[in-house]
């Protein structure tokens, strides 16, 4: 299994590294997440499932791994989070069952 938490941990790292580089385009991007990622109609938890959707569906680890833990935390449930999969293996097609599988893997280790 990945170490998920690493994934997580090498993107921070990676962060901290560029935002000073390119602090304006940071600040802007960090906005933009903030304003997307707010509860609104749509719940964070369902922004959170959402992200990881399309993280799995564009095959990006980082992506699976930090907004399924912050499912984790929103409360997702073993089953939404299938379900989730679910859906992005039919936008993903077969290479998304790879990702799928490794992010049920994530959030069974986050959920730990």
């Amino acid at each position: 299994m990945k170490d998920f938490d690493a994934i997580a941990n090498d993107y921070a790292a990676g962060v901290g590294q560029l935002k000073p580089l390119i602090p304006d385009t940071w600040k802007a991007f960090g906005a933009l997440v903030s304003a997307g990622e707010k509860a609104g109609e749509l719940s964070s938890k369902v922004k959170e499932l959402i992200s990881i959707a399309i993280g799995i569906a564009v095959h990006c680890e980082g992506c699976i791994a930090l907004h399924t833990r912050s499912a984790v935390r929103a409360g997702v449930t073993r089953q939404e989070f299938a379900e989730m999969v679910g859906v992005a293996l039919v936008m993903g097609g077969g290479p998304a069952s790879v990702y799928g599988a490794e992010a049920l893997q994530a959030f069974d280790h986050f959920s730990a």
